[in-house]
């Protein structure tokens, strides 16, 4: 049994944040889960899809966030308690749903989970997604460690129902990832099926009924708003003339700090775990009192903002503040030390920095800047693209995936990139005001996400732009999650469809369609020289196994190889491939047999054919 299934109220386990919160959603009654996979919510995800398979939680990997939070917002309308998991950029794609659904409403819980990331450690930007609940008008809640996240998740779906709208339930990187002893509660039987009750006139948003609709949302807010400053969530916790605002993780380094510089009695704290409303009235009277008042958030000043709109109404006349050149960043996260230097100068108490420990006998650790696995089906391509364009000017935009690595020397196989699927629609662009080739890349996942709509626009109007799919059967980046193309059978799960990256794009009408394996260099090149050279919209299929995937399943069938007597040390395997198994002892090439794939691409490009297969 999955160890999150188990019925066992009282019992401790070690749990990841992810896994605290996928548990919290089992035992608050969830029947209805989807999401598309992303970097920190990814294991949240897996956990739904393992215990799908042994129970009766209906869970799917969605095509992207905005059909993941269409079907949970139609199963929530039919009575069934859902959840949606994304990560914090996938809301943007989700948001055309979210606006009217916050219209529309909901008859059971529904919960759209989404995991914030600052400092972008898997991210192409660190946005602060407490502003679509302001956007919205849907209610927000903040846990603050792993334990409460399980246990908020349960208020979240009462919240939801008790509300008739979605609530979202904000997290970030360092509590997703974080590990702690979580305390199980009872399970909730799920009610999986429902029924749908039809109501056009507050169903069908129209203009008509969206404008009843939004004075029933507005009317929301208000309740909201009251139960904000009434949430258990919502909590003050010391007494004394300074006031300290904070959320999220950041709560508990304040907590931390109050105790490290003799704060206790001087310092009160005000933790807010419901965020949108924020609590007026509770904030009004906690800083009443306050001789100053220090708001403690990572990213944007969203507490700040509403701390001193409270303020004001309520004629406060001390100081508040937050975010600023001496204070705190809306930059990256924050760390316990940073938070007890800043609260120390702010109130102006003593505080002895830990000296640093000493270091400077320590060897310094190798550098191991981000790279594609050793035989990752994706440098050989980009090999291919660089030897089929030599001599040309070219312009490479990317996607979001493992082969947005590429654009690190030696391939430099990426020049622009936005978000997931914008490859295909920038490439257009590129193309209609420059005289240079146009060559972009995008995975196989991200292409069914949201590369279509752009493929298909450059068929309409008819751009000159080569599309290369790099189709390596899998959602690898985020940890080999199952997409649309993916041969589920071939994984020994049934009840799934598979749809052929091949078929959509001919269906497209696109006119030259090329499908290469990039192991074979030779014949990859001339695919692709004939591709570039087709004016107008030509696309490739660069279809090859994750070699990671395949290396969990003990599917490689490749030898590794070695570099023998005959290499004349010309360096092609390193300045062109750059294979991370490659590396140079005195002087000479090796190749590292355990990290070795046996792809052969190294062999295939060197001049004295001095890369042979280990016997």
């Amino acid at each position: 049994m999955h160890k999150l299934l188990a019925d066992q109220p009282g019992t401790k386990k070690f749990l990841l944040g992810n896994e605290a919160i996928a548990r919290g959603a089992v035992e608050a009654g969830l029947a209805f889960a989807s999401t598309y996979p992303g970097t920190p919510s990814s294991e949240i995800s897996l956990n739904f899809f393992q215990m799908s398979r042994e129970s009766d939680l209906y869970f799917e990997y969605s095509t992207n966030e905005k059909v993941a939070l269409e079907v949970a917002a139609a199963a929530a309308n039919a009575g069934v308690r859902s959840m949606c998991v994304m990560k914090h950029v996938g809301m943007n794609v989700a948001a055309d749903t979210l606006m009217t659904l916050a219209y529309v409403g909901v008859r059971a819980g529904l919960v759209i989970l989404t995991a914030d990331d600052p400092y972008m450690f898997s991210s192409q930007n660190e946005q602060d997604n407490r502003y679509y609940g302001k956007l919205s008008g849907l209610p927000i809640l903040e846990p603050s460690s792993a334990q409460e996240a399980k246990e908020m998740m349960g208020y979240a779906f009462d919240l939801s129902e008790e509300l008739a709208e979605p609530v979202i339930f904000r997290t970030t990187t360092r509590l997703n990832h974080s590990t702690e002893p979580v305390t199980l509660g009872k399970i909730k039987q799920p009610v999986t099926r429902g029924d749908f009750i039809k109501d056009p006139f507050n169903y069908v948003t129209v203009p008509a009924v969206s404008r009843k609709l939004h004075i029933k949302l507005l009317r929301q807010i208000e309740q909201a708003e009251a139960l904000s400053s009434k949430s258990v969530y919502n909590f003050i916790e010391g007494t004394g003339k300074y006031g300290i605002i904070a959320n999220g993780v950041s709560y508990n380094y304040v907590a931390d700090a109050v105790l490290d510089l003799g704060l206790t009695g001087t310092a009160k704290i005000l933790r807010i775990g419901f965020s949108h409303p924020m609590p007026g009235e509770l904030i009004k009277y906690f800083i009443a009192d306050c001789e100053k008042v220090l708001v403690v958030e990572e990213g944007e000043p969203y507490m700040e903002e509403a701390v001193k709109a409270f303020a004001q109404e309520a004629g406060y006349t001390g100081t508040i503040k937050g975010k600023a050149k001496e204070l705190f960043s809306r930059l990256f996260e924050f760390d316990p030390a940073m938070v007890r230097k800043i609260m120390a100068a702010y109130f102006n108490v003593p505080f002895d920095a830990t000296s640093a420990v000493d270091l400077s006998d320590v060897p310094e650790l190798p550098q191991r800047p981000p790279n594609l696995c050793a035989g990752c089906s994706h440098r050989a391509t980009f090999y291919a693209v660089n030897q089929a364009t030599k001599g040309m000017e070219t312009i490479h935009p990317t996607d979001i995936g493992c082969y947005t690595l590429g654009f690190l020397p030696p391939l430099s196989a990426g020049d622009f990139l936005i978000c997931m699927g914008s490859s295909a629609g920038t490439a257009g662009g590129f193309a209609k005001t420059t005289d240079k080739k146009v060559i972009s890349y995008i995975g196989d996942s991200t292409f069914f996400h949201s590369g279509i709509p752009g493929l298909i626009n450059a068929v309409f109007n008819n751009h000159d732009m080569t599309l290369i799919i790099l189709d390596n059967s899998i959602t690898a980046m985020t940890g080999h999650q199952p997409n649309p193309g993916v041969d589920m059978q071939a994984l020994n799960y049934d009840g799934f469809g598979q749809v052929s990256v091949e078929s959509v794009v001919r269906g497209i009408g696109v006119p030259h369609v090329s499908v290469i394996r990039p192991y074979n260099v030779k014949k990859s090149i001339a695919a692709i020289k004939e591709a570039i050279a087709h004016k107008g919209v030509s696309v490739i299929i660069s279809k090859q196994a994750c070699t990671l995937f395949e290396r969990s399943r003990k599917k490689l069938v490749g030898k590794p190889f070695y570099v023998s007597d005959r290499c004349k040390n010309h360096r092609n395997c390193i300045n062109d491939l750059g294979c991370p198994a490659f590396y140079v002892e005195n002087e000479k090439v090796r190749i590292n047999a355990s990290l070795c794939s046996g792809c052969g691409v190294c062999a295939q490009i060197c001049p004295e054919h001095a890369i042979l297969p280990l016997k």
